[in-house]
């Protein structure tokens, strides 16, 4: 008790606020997981490095983050952490000394970044305060995106990456004794961000790894990892949230009546963020949904001037709004294509969106689907490769016209 009363004062001269849990009683739904994950701690067959895998939204980060406070929690009851031993509290304000966590970051223009010995290059622990602001003011706790966090950041139209000189220090951090717990831990949070040089400099632990010493990678795009990573890693899928536990959630947190809280969660297919971006959709304009409407709208009429000017106004965006337009295009052709054929049921539209593709649906077709969704997968990549924005939207443009005139 006294040790959780030391921890407590740690975490209060560190500017945080007790009560902030990191539990699996926190996280929303996955519980054949939950009591999965917790069964494998208790049997001490926790493999060296597990890879967590799942969409944005189902909650990969927080199981990692609940995971590892339940292996070092020193009174575990009831398939979960304890919540109020040393080890919990200063995990439930993410300031564990022996819990380490790695994101992709890169320079920001407000962020105070520490020089130390790697000098200016950008790396986690300059970050580490805002990192713990993103997990434990949002709600949930530790439901976010890559977006989300590159907003937070303030790194404007940057990409955030996990370098070698991070891998450097992961290995110097590990090669010390733990400071309070039996384990230590690393988090790695989009492990698909870490350069091959990163990569390369990991592989050894991750292959021979020291004792008592755990990685758990969470991964949104477990497809962009190196084979080597993947091959030394156990993976641990984490599917979408249930339905039910979603509209739950919601309920009792939003205030949702059942009718509409079991409608959101059917059509947000078990991803809380988009959940909770559908109900603020209600609230607000949803500038990804307008400049889909006007690109389909102006292509309808062939408005070519007008085309050129919406090419420039998203080729203005930054990079990772861009590319969030063209991922939420995808969708929004996806479930208009399913109504087009008579499967509405599939189609997990909701709101503006869903009046909005009842019309649309019998502009997309057998005749373009394919071509259309080719040729945006294609100008997501272009993005992702730091294509010239004005030249890569005036072109898609142009082809999405093309392909909608088809129909006429």
């Amino acid at each position: 008790m006294r040790l959780g009363k030391i921890a407590n004062k740690f975490a209060f001269a560190l500017g945080f606020h007790y009560l902030c849990s990191m539990q699996f009683k926190d996280i929303v739904g996955q519980h054949l997981l939950k009591e999965s994950l917790a069964r494998m701690a208790d049997s001490g067959r926790v493999g060296h490095a597990l890879l967590f895998t799942g969409r944005e939204g189902v909650g990969a980060l927080p199981l990692a983050v609940a995971f590892a406070q339940y292996i070092n929690c020193a009174q575990s009851v009831g398939g979960d952490s304890c919540g109020v031993c040393a080890s919990c509290v200063q995990m439930n304000q993410l300031a564990h000394p022996d819990v380490h966590f790695v994101f992709p970051v890169n320079k920001s223009k407000s962020a105070e970044a520490v020089s130390g010995a790697d000098g200016d290059k950008p790396v986690s622990d300059h970050f580490i305060a805002k990192w713990r602001e993103q997990i434990l003011q949002v709600v949930p706790k530790g439901y976010f995106n890559e977006q989300m966090w590159y907003r937070t950041l303030d790194i404007d139209n940057k990409q955030g990456n996990i370098s070698r000189y991070e891998a450097d220090r992961i290995l110097r951090k590990l090669s010390f004794k733990a400071f309070e717990s039996k384990y230590k831990i690393v988090i790695v949070w989009l492990p698909e961000r870490m350069n091959p040089q990163a990569a390369n400099a990991l592989l050894k632990i991750l292959e021979e790894p020291w004792e008592n010493t755990f990685f758990l990678l969470v991964s949104h795009a477990p497809e962009r990892l190196l084979p080597t990573i993947l091959s030394r890693t156990q993976t641990i899928d984490v599917p979408a949230i249930d339905p039910g536990a979603l509209s739950a959630w919601l309920r009792a947190t939003q205030g949702l009546p059942a009718e509409k809280a079991d409608a959101l969660a059917r059509v947000s297919f078990g991803n809380l963020l988009e959940a909770l971006r559908l109900l603020s959709e209600e609230e607000q304009d949803d500038e990804q949904f307008d400049l889909f409407v006007q690109l389909m709208r102006l292509s309808y009429e062939d408005k070519h001037l007008a085309l050129l000017e919406w090419a420039e106004s998203v080729a203005s965006m930054n990079r990772e709004s861009q590319k969030a337009f063209l991922e939420n295009t995808l969708r929004l052709l996806r479930d208009a294509y399913m109504m087009s054929m008579g499967m509405d049921e599939v189609a997990y539209l909701y709101g503006k969106e869903l009046a909005f593709c009842r019309k649309f649906a019998p502009f997309v077709n057998n005749r373009n689907i394919e071509a259309l969704t080719r040729q945006t997968q294609q100008t997501v990549d272009d993005v992702a490769r730091n294509g010239n924005p004005k030249i890569v939207f005036t072109h898609y443009a142009l082809t999405v016209s093309k392909l909608i005139n088809r129909l006429r």
